[in-house]
């Protein structure tokens, strides 16, 4: 088997780690701080948060080092480390807030500003290594599959995307009931160490192959000595983007998260009128907005290496998925009879709800895949521009970071201003309207590179 095919299975297993975190994460901080959905908002800004600053960080470091795979070994191997950790460390600190810290502070400012500190404290350094996991396993396969940049970094979003969606579902539908959250939290722990494990030997398999000549992995082209020191590859067809154009390539990837955090937060208000608002139906809900940016990242893989003017393909994109967005308001509407067949057809039995939810998990994709999946998109293609403009790998790190960053604004925004300010129709207008802007600026771009282009080529 390739090694790429390896290091795909490998990083699906690490999405579905991570989604199993953030769903128990959320469990544990609601027992904590005493409300489930305000537990919810800590760990998605926290979490996001540390995922921002990894990827960043990793972005940095990416190029330095000899083969960003043994990176990502230890990422992951450290993120286990704490998963296993968590449980005794979530016990022993909250009894120590509890029976000595919270009763001298008393109520006020200062025991919620301690709350979020011991919060932060608790999983800000796990969300950091996952974090870093992205940058450093599509640096490290690129050094091995650097001629289709395109094609591996949308694979690499995919198959993360992917194991997200299934383990936001495993984690609420399987294993919180088999085994709590104890279990659950040593599950995902297990997995990133097993993930560490098989990373780890497939770069020392690469490594080995390098010494006695052989080529570590199948290949189509003429066969290739990998260095004792990987380098980073740029490939040779790169041309220079100009700074403007460089710049509005990271401000899109900040603003579409923004955007995207709009409609997830609206869509979730919405559809838990339809679905009910219990857990598993956040799961669901969960489960296939992440489903829809892995299905948009399968599909511009195999496309991001051939689009001849991908400013103005990513510009297209950004005002489909603004129209798209909009189209949910009708679908909405119609989603409560679609519920209302379901409820009064089905029996009330475990067949009966087997069914129940899977029509629950199609009413959620009828709405929010459309729009997700062009979403799932533009990161493959903003990363492979600015890699291929002579970014090389520090633009994984760097794109990945701001579009995090984004996300955070974008729940911000959302949750705490616009919903109760504009309502829901109103705030996914306000996302609709932002990816348009979006749109015009990368198409305004796109014609003015081109007449530059056509002025140079006369000179």
């Amino acid at each position: 088997m390739r090694v790429r095919t390896l290091l795909t299975v490998l990083f699906v297993l690490s999405g579905m780690a991570g989604l199993i975190y953030e769903s128990i994460w959320s469990r544990y901080l609601g027992l904590f701080v005493g409300h489930g959905a305000y537990a919810q908002i800590i760990v998605l800004v926290i979490y996001l948060g540390g995922m921002s600053l990894g990827a960043l960080l990793a972005a940095r470091r990416s190029q330095r080092l000899r083969d960003p795979l043994l990176g990502y070994a230890l990422a992951e191997a450290l993120a286990g480390a704490l998963g296993l950790a968590f449980h005794p460390l979530f016990v022993a600190v909250t009894n120590t807030a509890y029976d000595a810290w919270f009763p001298a502070l008393g109520a006020g400012a200062a025991l919620q500003v301690v709350k979020w500190s011991l919060a932060g404290a608790l999983i800000l350094p796990q969300s950091m290594l996952l974090g870093t996991t992205f940058p450093f396993m599509t640096a490290a396969v690129l050094r091995r599959n650097p001629a289709t940049p395109g094609r591996t970094i949308g694979l690499l979003y995919f198959a993360n995307s992917f194991g997200a969606a299934i383990g936001a579902l495993l984690s609420g539908f399987l294993l919180v009931g088999a085994v709590g959250l104890p279990g659950t939290i040593i599950s995902a722990a297990l997995i990133n160490l097993a993930v560490a494990a098989g990373a780890a030997w497939l770069a020392r398999r690469s490594r080995s192959a390098a010494s006695t000549g052989r080529a570590p992995e199948r290949s189509t082209g003429p066969r290739r000595r990998t260095a004792a020191r990987e380098t980073p590859v740029i490939p040779a067809r790169a041309s220079p983007l100009d700074s403007g154009t460089a710049r509005l390539l990271l401000v899109v990837a900040f603003g579409t998260a923004v955007a995207s955090f709009f409609y997830e937060i609206g869509w979730i208000r919405m559809l838990s009128l339809v679905l009910g608002s219990a857990t598993r139906s956040f799961e669901i809900m969960l489960s296939v907005f992440i489903l829809g940016l892995a299905l948009g990242a399968l599909w511009v893989r195999t496309r991001a290496d051939r689009f001849r003017a991908p400013l103005e393909a990513l510009g297209a994109l950004q005002w489909a998925m603004g129209g798209l967005a909009l189209a949910t308001l009708p679908l909405y509407l119609m989603s409560f009879g679609w519920m209302s067949d379901a409820v009064s057809s089905f029996p009330h039995d475990d067949g009966g709800y087997r069914l129940f939810t899977l029509v629950r998990y199609a009413i959620s994709l009828a709405v929010m895949l459309p729009a997700t999946f062009c979403a799932g998109t533009t990161l493959p293609l903003i990363t492979r521009s600015l890699m291929l403009a002579g970014q090389g790998e520090r633009a994984i790190g760097t794109v990945y970071g701001v579009n995090t960053l984004g996300s955070i604004l974008g729940a911000a925004l959302a949750g705490l201003l616009l919903l109760p300010l504009l309502g829901l129709r109103g705030l996914l207008i306000a996302g609709a309207l932002l990816d348009a802007g979006l749109g015009i600026a990368l198409l305004h771009r796109a014609g003015h590179d081109s007449a530059r282009a056509r002025r140079l080529g006369r000179l």
